[in-house]
């Protein structure tokens, strides 16, 4: 969950049971994404959209990937290959 979701949860006069992710954060984060992603396709909120942001940025830091570096990639893959603004569909190949 986002760091300030226990305190929140705290707030609320609740208690929440947490642990620190170690081996798992990766998986978890992936599941994550997954989640968010899902909840956006539902509901098409914004704010769903700035949390798989959110997810995106954290599993970028985790693997060590600055800012930059994937905003660099994301570039060169849209100069190569497009962008999504067309919007087509790749139907089949013959």
């Amino acid at each position: 969950v986002r760091d300030e979701i226990p305190w929140i949860i705290e707030e609320d006069g609740e208690t929440p049971i947490v642990h620190t992710a170690d081996d798992e954060y990766e998986r978890r984060l992936l599941e994550k994404l997954a989640e968010e992603v899902t909840e956006f396709q539902e509901d098409k909120d914004i704010e769903e959209l700035a949390d798989v942001l959110e997810v995106v940025h954290a599993i970028r830091a985790h693997e060590g990937i600055s800012r930059e570096r994937l905003q660099e990639l994301r570039s060169e893959k849209a100069q190569e290959r497009g962008r999504f603004a067309e919007r087509i569909v790749l139907e089949r190949v013959e």
